[in-house]
C-alpha cells in the first residue's frame, strides 16, 4: 500500500504541443505535479468504436505523489478534450533521494494565499 507521500508517475498524452504546454503549466502551478516532461509528438493506434485511428499525440510524464494524484488525474481529466483520455498512474519503486525529495516538496500542500 503507498503512502502519500510515495512518488508515483502519472502518464499520459495530449492531441498537441499547445494543449500539452497548458496542462503542464497548470498541474504544476497548482502544486499537483513537481515537474511534466512533454515528448516529441508519436503516433498512437487504437481501436475506438470499432474503428482503428491513428493519431499524432505528445506524450506526457507527470511526477507527483500518491497523496496528491487524485487531485492531478482530475484536474488533466478537466482540461482534456478526448472522452476517455489516457491517464495512468504508476508507482515509483526507487530513484536518487534528491530528487524524490524535490518531488515531495513540490507537491506538499501550500498555504493559501490571501489577497
Amino acid at each position: 500500500m503507498l503512502r502519500d507521500d510515495d512518488v508515483v508517475l502519472m502518464v499520459s498524452n495530449a492531441p498537441d504541443l499547445l494543449l500539452a504546454k497548458r496542462i503542464a503549466h497548470v498541474l504544476v502551478e497548482e502544486g499537483l505535479a513537481a515537474c511534466v516532461n512533454l515528448g516529441a509528438p508519436c503516433l498512437s493506434i487504437y481501436e475506438w468504436k470499432g474503428t482503428v485511428e491513428g493519431a499524432e499525440e505528445i506524450p506526457m510524464h507527470i511526477k507527483t505523489t500518491h497523496g496528491r494524484h487524485a487531485a492531478a488525474v482530475a484536474r488533466l481529466a478537466q482540461m482534456h478534450p478526448y472522452e476517455v483520455p489516457e491517464i495512468i498512474v504508476l508507482p515509483v519503486i526507487g530513484g536518487a533521494a534528491p530528487y524524490l525529495d524535490w518531488v515531495r516538496e513540490q507537491t506538499a500542500d501550500r498555504p493559501q494565499q490571501r489577497d
